[in-house]
């Protein structure tokens, strides 16, 4: 399979307008950082670090194996640290020093207030922009204008936005007026455009990682979940860790940012299989150049149309080891895309309580929210069922989002340090 797009480039989707055709401001200044908004990620990556530790969090890629075991550990010792009122007092004046914009001109409520929550674990003050309407946005600002202002009163920017690669040309900007002796800030992506969901990702990735701890409150030293779960059939080949596992991601593939984001991240771990349940149509199913990017990381995908497609000789619903539900995002539609819809049975792309009676005894359930009440992806039935895991997942965004600001300030350490002198002498 060829390919035109370099592997780990640029989505094909969101190329900037040419000169001729930039329209608005806005436009105008995303086309100041086109040569560098058009290159590999690889080669970004360099440019949005310091000192070896993140400076800004644009992209998935930019989270490694070891740095994502880094953050859950780091969230790990947050949320312990949180049960005790020593603990909490110790965390809230870590950054109490420190400010947070969260500028977030796109909808969003589980992101917005998991990234509050996470600052004010840590004691960072917090404001918000939620409504460009009531910003200076309104009198003709541009938005590298308002992200500048930004960052004259606030030792952070968290952003999201519907304008794909913003938060990218965001982080150039901080870097250039870092170059040039003036102010500068981190940057946050909380979600741009239909580019990239990095935290969301790292939220998934860091309750996978919990799972497949396979821990139990009654392990002891004469039994554990684990050794209880590899007596089970078909499942005497199961392992710790994220490696050697097979991830189901089903629904609006080709227009969720969360499952290109979380794909790529699993595409680092070994020996693991991505298979990808959608409608046979073209907005839906999987993108061009997500495919490229993860067959150019050797990854081994599946790209099927029903949860009763054979894999390895049995109905894929009942080989995963790990099921990422989304809803079909129809506020993308056109007209078009609604009549062409309509014809598409979706139920088809909707967990039941008998479906998922036959998945394996240990593979969780995730879904980045909302669903959709009415097509009813994961309906409320199975939300008692211990593999369940999105709402954990979306409390587990507040621990590690906790975490991943530790690292921006490298403040980490600092809360290692704390536990292991008054928690485990």
């Amino acid at each position: 399979m060829s390919s035109t797009t370099e592997p780990d480039g640029p989505p094909p989707t969101t190329p900037l307008a040419s000169a001729s055709l930039a329209s608005t401001q806005d436009d105008r200044d995303l086309l100041l950082y086109e040569s560098r908004l058009e290159r590999p990620i690889r080669v970004k990556a360099p440019e949005l670090e310091r000192s070896g530790r993140l400076r800004h969090l644009i992209f998935s890629g930019q989270l490694t194996v070891d740095l994502l075991e880094e953050l859950g550990s780091v969230a790990d010792v947050i949320r312990q640290l949180s049960r005790h009122r020593s603990g909490q007092d110790f965390l809230i004046n870590l950054l109490h020093h420190k400010r947070a914009m969260l500028y977030f001109t796109q909808p969003s409520t589980r992101t917005f207030l998991s990234f509050m929550a996470a600052c004010q674990i840590l004691g960072i003050t917090c404001n918000e922009v939620r409504n460009p309407q009531t910003s200076s946005e309104t009198k003709g600002e541009t938005r590298f204008d308002s992200i500048r202002m930004f960052s004259s009163y606030f030792d952070l920017i968290i952003m999201r936005s519907p304008i794909a690669r913003l938060a990218e040309s965001c982080a150039y900007l901080m870097n250039d007026l870092e170059r040039s002796g003036n102010r500068s800030v981190p940057i946050v992506n909380a979600g741009s455009g239909a580019d990239e969901h990095p935290t969301q990702a790292l939220l998934d990735i860091y309750t996978l990682q919990r799972t497949f701890q396979f821990e139990g409150s009654t392990d002891s030293s004469l039994s554990t979940r684990f050794e209880e779960l590899q007596k089970l059939p078909g499942c005497d080949g199961l392992t710790k860790g994220l490696a050697n596992k097979t991830y189901g991601f089903c629904g609006d593939i080709g227009r969720g940012r969360t499952v290109r984001s979380l794909a790529m991240l699993l595409a680092n771990y070994e020996n693991v299989r991505l298979v990808f349940i959608a409608p046979d149509h073209p907005k839906l199913v999987m993108r061009d150049d997500l495919r490229q990017r993860l067959l150019a990381k050797n990854v081994t995908i599946h790209e099927l149309s029903s949860f009763e497609t054979l894999l390895d000789g049995k109905p894929v619903i009942e080989q995963l080891d790990a099921l990422y539900m989304t809803r079909v995002q129809k506020e993308h539609d056109t007209p078009e895309d609604a009549d062409c819809f309509a014809k598409i049975d979706f139920s088809r792309y909707c967990l039941s309580k008998n479906l998922v009676s036959r998945m394996r005894p240990y593979a969780p359930i995730l879904h980045p929210f909302p669903r959709d009440q009415h097509s009813g992806e994961i309906p409320p039935e199975i939300d008692n069922d211990d593999r369940a895991m999105y709402f954990r997942q979306a409390r587990n965004g507040m621990w590690i989002r906790s975490a991943l600001l530790a690292h921006v300030f490298d403040a980490d350490g600092q809360i290692l340090r704390y536990f292991r002198n008054e928690f485990q002498k």
